[in-house]
């Protein structure tokens, strides 16, 4: 007896935290730990320590709880061939940075053709973003009310119509009517985030959704690369048609889309959020957790009063500045290299602005080759933006990374009061670009983590919606204010994204390391901590 007690005393022991809702009562412990113990044996467990970025092991799969969440089986399951699939699909979604990018090509082409005056140019600019700040909020309502497939379907095929529709308009009223669409449909394709970020385990999150960011550079390359070759032979009708292209492959091969099954556990579907992570387990070669997969019922989604309860209010209003911020200052740069390319330097945009005045408003100026050139080498500025929040996203957290792109791009702001040469200058244009890209980035991760699933696609529509005014807003400033005072215009770019990085810092909730919430009536972050993870928060 006493060898068999001591053989027992020298098996190792493990301790499982639990890391779902279930439906065991609160005297189970309001830590969520369980511990078996036995008379005359050690009554202390030893916990089991995972490295970051490992795995939990196929054994130990839920096997202590009768219940377990959407989240449980997400990790459990991991990352693997079906999360690159997704990746693939609605990269091919958010590609349609080449709906944005068509602007800065289509604007001289039709201001020289049609004989357009300067007014009508930029009114083909803003009637986009006004479409985008218009619906942003209708698709997020519409992913939380019908599911993300849905309403991400819904705007993708939108966008795909009218952006094919476009190339066929006769004068400018229809063109100018037909892009606005364009917009409203460009509104929802953020909701592709939403819907890939559901279906991703914790700490392959950040990373996946900053490489499907990698689509919306790519997107903008390759609309260059296309005008280049498309437009001096067909012209603008068929790049208006070809740039619809990745949109057509995402229709081509939405059929493979499930739903999200976070979106069906809320709206009380549970066979079919089943089915879809036995799917997923299936492609990923990974075991299913034990037990039943509990349902948290939510039946009103997707309601604006639940961005605003106590608990997220702040989160939502710092926000929406952060997003303005963010497209503010980035649309304002774009517009800012132009003039400061054209001028050499800042000390002499006063007077390449008067020398601009002098002309007629109907002067003509077709892109030229070179033109091509700086647009493609501004647009690669994105890819250092990107690696550069890859590389610490996940080392300093979300907040942390946002308050750092915004410091950094007002800092290169304030170096461009020198008078320096054009070498010095392309370099602080791309390091500002590249930063204020990757807050971007940041905020497209930090977002759908932040609310629950039942005003995540909400919550990240309004975010949109927000942006979008900050991008109708910069032309004022880069433009209108930039002829009576650059200085003044350089210092309103620093000093909003000064408030944005404080804003940053203020935010309530540190995501990283944490997992996605199910309903806005539970409080934040109680369904789940992180396994072996280190939340710097």
């Amino acid at each position: 007896m006493e060898e068999d007690l001591f053989q027992l005393k020298q098996l190792p022991v493990v301790k499982f935290r639990r890391t779902g809702e279930s439906s065991r009562s609160d005297e189970d412990g309001i830590s969520g730990e369980h511990e078996v113990q036995i008379e005359g044996v050690r009554t202390e467990l030893e916990p089991v320590e995972l490295g970051d970025g490992a795995a939990v092991p196929k054994e130990f799969a839920n096997p202590t709880d009768d219940t377990f969440m959407v989240e449980d089986a997400v990790e459990a399951i991991g990352f693997g061939k079906f999360q690159w699939k997704l990746s693939v699909i609605t990269g091919l979604a958010w590609a349609n940075a080449m709906e944005m990018m068509i602007l800065s090509i289509l604007a001289p082409q039709l201001h020289c053709e049609w004989r357009l005056p300067s007014w009508q140019v930029a009114l083909l600019t803003s009637v986009v973003f006004v479409g985008m700040m218009s619906s942003s909020t209708l698709w997020g309502n519409i992913s939380d009310q019908y599911g993300r497939k849905t309403g991400l379907k819904i705007s993708v095929l939108w966008t795909l119509y009218y952006g094919i529709l476009s190339g066929f308009a006769p004068i400018y009223s229809w063109i100018l009517v037909l892009r606005g669409l364009v917009g409203f449909g460009i509104g929802g394709v953020p909701q592709s985030v939403t819907l890939y970020a559901e279906f991703l385990p914790m700490k392959a999150r950040a990373k996946c959704i900053l490489l499907i960011e990698v689509f919306w550079a790519l997107g903008t390359v390759f609309e260059v690369l296309l005008a280049v070759v498309v437009m001096p032979t067909l012209g603008w009708r068929w790049l208006l048609i070809l740039s619809a292209l990745p949109l057509l492959l995402f229709a081509g091969l939405c059929f493979w889309l499930p739903e999200s099954a976070r979106y069906d556990v809320l709206s009380g579907n549970q066979e079919k959020a089943l089915a879809t992570l036995k799917r997923i387990a299936t492609e990923n070669g990974a075991p299913m957790p034990l037990g039943k997969l509990v349902i948290s019922r939510q039946e009103d989604r997707g309601k604006m009063r639940d961005l605003f309860t106590p608990h997220f209010r702040w989160t939502t209003l710092l926000l929406w500045f952060i997003w303005f911020s963010n497209a503010f200052s980035y649309y304002g740069l774009v517009l800012l290299t132009t003039e400061l390319f054209q001028a050499g330097d800042v000390c002499s945009i006063s007077s390449r602005r008067q020398e601009v005045k002098a002309k007629c408003s109907l002067t003509c100026e077709y892109l030229t080759e070179e033109d091509y050139t700086d647009l493609l080498w501004t647009t690669l500025s994105e890819f250092p933006g990107v690696l550069v929040t890859l590389w610490i996203i996940d080392r300093i957290g979300r907040k942390k990374t946002m308050a750092l792109s915004f410091l950094v791009f007002s800092f290169c702001s304030l170096l461009l009061f020198l008078c320096v040469g054009r070498n010095v200058l392309t370099v602080l244009l791309f390091i500002a670009r590249a930063f204020i890209s990757g807050g971007f980035q940041a905020a497209y991760v930090y977002t759908p983590e932040v609310y629950p699933t039942a005003t995540r696609a909400l919550g990240l529509g309004t975010c949109s919606g927000m942006a979008r005014v900050g991008a109708l807003i910069t032309p004022f400033i880069a433009q209108v204010m930039l002829e009576s005072s650059v200085y003044l215009t350089l210092v309103v770019y620093s000093g909003c994204c000064l408030l944005a990085a404080l804003a940053s810092c203020f935010l309530p909730i540190e995501t990283t390391g944490r997992g996605l919430q199910e309903s806005s009536h539970k409080e934040w972050g109680q369904e789940m901590v992180g396994r072996g993870s280190h939340s710097p928060g």
